[in-house]
């Protein structure tokens, strides 16, 4: 890879970088101390891995297989320092990232290695989890960043204002952050991220004059087609200021408009509402807002179409007890939603919750084309130079552990039908 250039103008993405430093992850205290006691964090690994194998290079040379019971992921690590298990060990995820950007850990590809673990995230516990006071301090930052709607703005903010140009580099011509679907014969990226929006319109059912409300607009791809589909009226809702200038000037302004609007501050009443990948950056403890604000919106009759990120429930407890890598230092605020933990609410906010179709493995290859995509941008120097290589490195690592989670199955995308009764 060609070396990052010399930094001109405001540094950019150093906050996500610098996200997780209020985190400590024993590394560096426990490291020496830790290492007789490695050979039992390896056991309690070995013990959860029902399926798939990791054969682990130790730092005292030897190598161990792990697992390799049953068909899986099989993956290569180099634990360069004992200190790497006793950061995943006490500070799971966001520990483990410490020590792989630490140089504590490598392996040829890390992406079977983040498939083996949520593949077998059920058998395997808190063993990638932190705990105790880390866990506490992880999940308490996490619960400063909860996304009341002053919080909200600064969340989206940290994310999505990395800038256009930053985004563009590496998503497809429309600019669809969100899973692309395949299924069907769509060859390329571009086809794919069409083949998903009109997926999400089908269940509109949208006719000319209509008014159609998009929750979390993004940069306006949906936007553009729905408009192309029919001669209806759209607005759209994002908290991104970069977002909503992109997406307005993409639009016609006669047919589209774009506010820079908490989604429980909107107005009016809509044919249909969509939202795209949206619901993960809501939270918990306002789920019910979501779900009120959707019913709320919509015509008696109307549809809407939700496309989510839904995590295994089996394991939700865990993941909502703590902070991982992604909520540290890539979405503060977020969180994966309990498809029926989340059913409930809409049910009980008056919707009718209908026609579910998940495609997980899609949002894996979506995922490793936008790494592609991304490698190659810095390859052909087209990376602005305000990102410096700590920022690609942490950029990297997170598109990596996104597509390993989607491959092991843990986690999932799916879109379904959220009806308002007549």
């Amino acid at each position: 890879m060609n070396a990052i250039g010399p930094e001109q103008g405001p540094r950019r993405g150093g906050h996500l970088v610098r996200a997780g430093r209020y985190v400590p992850t024993g590394g560096v205290w426990l490291g020496r101390l830790f290492a007789p006691l490695g050979q039992r964090v390896l056991d309690r690994i070995d013990r959860g891995l029902d399926r798939g194998s990791l054969e682990a290079w130790l730092p005292d040379g030897s190598t161990r297989l792990l697992g390799g019971r049953a068909p899986g992921p099989e993956c290569v690590v180099h634990l360069r320092q004992w200190r790497a298990l006793a950061r995943l060990a006490l500070s799971g995820s966001v520990g483990w990232f410490r020590a792989w950007d630490a140089g504590e850990w490598d392996s040829p590809d890390p992406v079977p290695l983040f498939a083996l673990f949520m593949a077998n995230a059920r058998t395997l516990g808190g063993v990638a989890r932190a705990r105790g006071p880390l866990r506490w301090l992880a999940h308490g930052v996490h619960k400063l960043r909860a996304n009341s709607r002053r919080r909200s703005r600064q969340n989206i903010a940290f994310h999505y204002d990395l800038g256009n140009d930053f985004y563009a580099l590496w998503l497809d011509a429309g600019m669809n952050y969100s899973s692309a679907l395949f299924d069907g014969g769509a060859e390329n990226l571009e086809a794919a991220q069409i083949a998903k929006i009109d997926a999400a319109l089908d269940r509109l059912d949208l006719a000319d004059g209509q008014r159609l409300l998009e929750i979390g607009c993004g940069w306006g791809g949906l936007a553009e087609r729905a408009l192309e589909r029919a001669a209806i009226r759209y607005y759209g809702l994002t908290l991104s200021a970069e977002q909503q200038a992109y997406a307005q000037q993409r639009l016609d302004a006669a047919r589209a408009q774009v506010h820079l609007t908490d989604y429980r501050d909107a107005e009016g009443e809509y044919d249909a509402i969509a939202s795209i990948e949206m619901v993960e950056a809501v939270g918990q403890e306002y789920w019910p807002d979501y779900s009120a604000a959707i019913h709320r919106l919509l015509k008696p009759g109307g549809k809407a179409v939700v496309q989510y990120i839904a995590i295994d429930d089996a394991i939700f407890e865990r993941y909502a007890a703590s902070a991982d890598f992604i909520q540290t230092y890539v979405f503060p605020g977020g969180m994966l939603i309990s498809e029926s933990r989340f059913r409930a609410t809409a049910e009980r906010a008056g919707l009718e919750w209908g026609d579910v179709r998940a495609f997980g493995q899609d949002y894996a290859r979506t995922l490793r084309i936008w790494r592609e995509r991304f490698d190659a941008a810095i390859e052909d120097g087209r990376l602005p130079p305000a990102f410096d290589a700590a920022f690609v490195r942490l950029w990297r690592y997170y598109l990596m552990y996104c597509e390993g989670g989607f491959a092991g199955g843990g986690i999932w995308v799916a879109q379904v039908t959220l009806a308002r009764p007549s």
